[in-house]
């Protein structure tokens, strides 16, 4: 019988604000006994629906569980039960990011796979530059412009891309080509998909599935 995941809610607290939290959703992860790997998982743009009930974010989720790794996904502030003003301002996308990624790193005592999804794809990706718990990325079509100057030089982590190759946001070609030259970067245009993944969204979860080195065997729980 596959294996089901059990959803915690829980609240991250905000650096600088004791009283104010994050809402979030914990998932265990582990097959048999404690996850020792967690995985912080971010939605999309917050002035644009973005939540962490993204269907994406959901299978980039499910992708950590299936792997035994522990997954945080959170609201961004202002967002559902988050507490805050919902902004498009990057600082402000990155301290909830970092906050997200604190309490994973007080949770399990391994690496974490720092995961997002267009807007939460480029805070991910930011804040995980100064991280030295991040091992992994995870980024599916993740914004070049919201990236920071640097782009994706001098990433030293493992790194997955995902995008749909009829994205209308974010150039595949470009993102190809921006990749080309970083050692240990995995990356991937999704036939058929554009950046909303109406289709293709089952092959982000599974691609991600693969890249994070599940056991053979494992079955998607229904």
């Amino acid at each position: 019988m596959a294996r089901r995941f059990e959803e915690q809610m829980v609240t991250i607290a905000m650096e600088g604000d004791p009283s104010a939290t994050l809402e979030g959703i914990f998932v265990p992860g582990a097959a048999e006994g404690k996850a020792v790997r967690g995985a912080v998982v971010a939605p999309p743009h917050p002035l644009h629906g973005g939540s962490m009930d993204s269907p994406v974010v959901n299978e980039i989720a499910w992708a950590c569980a299936r792997s035994g790794i522990a997954s945080l996904r959170f609201n961004w502030r202002g967002v559902g039960a988050s507490a805050g003003t919902a902004s498009d301002a990057l600082e402000d996308g990155d301290s909830d990011y970092r906050d997200a990624l604190a309490q994973m790193t007080e949770t399990v005592p391994g690496p974490v796979v720092a995961c997002g999804y267009s807007f939460g794809a480029a805070a991910a990706l930011r804040v995980a530059r100064a991280s030295t718990r991040v091992d992994r990325l995870v980024l599916v079509a993740p914004p070049p412009s919201l990236l920071g100057k640097e782009g994706f030089a001098g990433v030293k982590q493992r790194l997955l891309v995902l995008v749909g190759d009829a994205d209308q946001f974010v150039g595949p070609e470009k993102l190809a080509e921006a990749l080309g030259q970083i050692p240990g970067a995995t990356f991937e245009a999704i036939t058929g998909a554009d950046h909303f993944f109406g289709a293709g969204l089952a092959t982000v979860g599974h691609r991600t599935l693969e890249w994070l080195g599940a056991r053979a065997g494992n079955a998607r729980s229904g």
